[in-house]
């Protein structure tokens, strides 16, 4: 071999080698992308929300009449004991002295009240009597109906009238209770005082009130602490047993009609080890307006859940303390699921990039019930096919791919 023919030999095999050593460089590389497993595991539909432990039974205590109430030395956490442990002492105002005109006043209001209240009853006696007179007419109408002597229309008119009078008597006994109420308050101004010069206000009327706690448990809340003049109504502390727990929480109200009484919930983020079981007591039948975080007006609908765990399981979880509800709407096992990361709308449908022997294929896909991080799987996938989670804008159908190492 010539020199001249080693040298072309020797130019041509390091032509050969950059020519592959391009085509190496600029060969299109598999993506690495995150890889899950379609699986059939237990699936759980549930409906999230934050939700606020309270005591179910909690009573407030507050002034029974105007007057002064002493300093109250129970703190929040302090037990109680019903009828014995004094929650605070009250003493009531000196009763107010009436003049002869003042006097005059309230004995015609009570005399006044006196008629009120007996016309009322006339009234309530005579709305008795009627009733009384179209319950016989009905009875007798239907009898007539029976044998055909008269019509449906002429039986309904006259359930309809005994209806009527069934209502005119309980607006007469209402009636009859207001103006038993107002006789019983004019007659308390009569008590306020003795006429100018009169009597003095009989012995014991100033004596102090020992407000006793009503039930078993501890203060819940001291809202008022230091001795003050209050007036009749004022609430002084709130007292309860803090093992008897509830959670209530606001849903939106397109949640709260899929929420049934006695589905299952999920306590979660209590701050304990583990998550709590509870189940939804009531629907509340009234919704609110709440404004978000994000300033949009949501109708919302209170859940009440109760706790099915005992006191000794939620150790330190006391009222107004904050949890996180998860009611659960749909459970089964052994269901055909998908992340929901690895779907995409695809017009109208759902679609999801799946990989097979190392290249992408769009797939359509029929989704079911959603649980959050997971999806049912209707229709288009399979037990072990292999889909791209969060698929971005350079993934296409055809492109090969490999699991992203980690």
């Amino acid at each position: 071999m010539t020199r001249k023919r080693k040298s072309k030999l020797r130019l041509g095999l390091v032509g050969t080698l950059l020519v592959l050593l391009l085509a190496w460089a600029f060969w299109p590389r598999p993506e690495p992308v995150d890889i899950a497993a379609v699986e059939r595991a237990p699936l759980i539909v549930t409906l999230d929300e934050e939700g606020e432990t309270r005591v179910r039974d909690r009573f407030v205590v507050s002034a029974p009449l105007a007057g002064r109430v002493l300093r109250i030395e129970l703190e929040p956490g302090d037990p109680v004991v019903a009828d014995e442990t004094v929650l605070a002492t009250f003493q009531p105002q000196r009763p107010t002295l009436l003049d002869a005109r003042s006097r005059a006043e309230a004995e015609a209001g009570a005399r006044a009240a006196q008629a009120t209240l007996e016309r009322a009853r006339a009234d309530r006696d005579r709305a008795a009597a009627e009733l009384e007179f179209a319950q016989a007419e009905v009875q007798r109408y239907r009898r007539l109906a029976e044998d055909r002597i008269v019509s449906d229309e002429e039986l309904e008119t006259a359930e309809l009238a005994a209806r009527s009078r069934q209502e005119a008597l309980e607006a007469a006994e209402f009636a009859a209770q207001t103006a038993r109420h107002q006789l019983e308050v004019a007659r308390a101004r009569l008590l306020e005082g003795p006429a100018l010069g009169g009597n003095p206000h009989p012995e014991g009327a100033g004596a102090p009130i020992l407000l006793r706690s009503p039930v078993d448990g501890m203060v819940l809340k001291r809202l008022r602490e230091s001795e003050a003049v209050v007036p009749v109504g004022e609430p002084l502390l709130e007292v309860g047993q803090p093992e008897e727990l509830e959670i209530v929480a606001d849903y939106l109200s397109s949640d709260a009609v899929q929420i049934r009484p006695g589905a299952r919930v999920r306590i979660e983020e209590w701050g304990g080890v583990g998550a709590l079981e509870g189940t939804v007591r009531r629907v509340e039948p009234s919704g609110f307006m709440k404004i978000s975080a994000l300033g949009v007006e949501e109708q919302r609908v209170n859940v009440v859940v109760d706790f099915i765990d005992p006191p000794e399981a939620r150790p330190g979880l006391a009222d107004g303390f904050r949890v996180e509800l998860r009611v659960v709407l749909w459970e089964g096992e052994e269901v055909l699921q998908v992340p929901t990361g690895s779907l995409f709308r695809e017009g109208d449908d759902w679609a999801v990039f799946a990989v097979e022997e190392g290249r992408v294929v769009l797939r359509q896909v029929g989704i079911g019930r959603q649980g959050g991080l997971v999806a049912e799987v209707v229709e288009g996938l399979e037990e072990g096919d292999q889909v791209i989670l969060h698929p971005g804008d350079s993934i296409v159908e055809g492109l090969r791919v490999k699991p992203r190492s980690s």
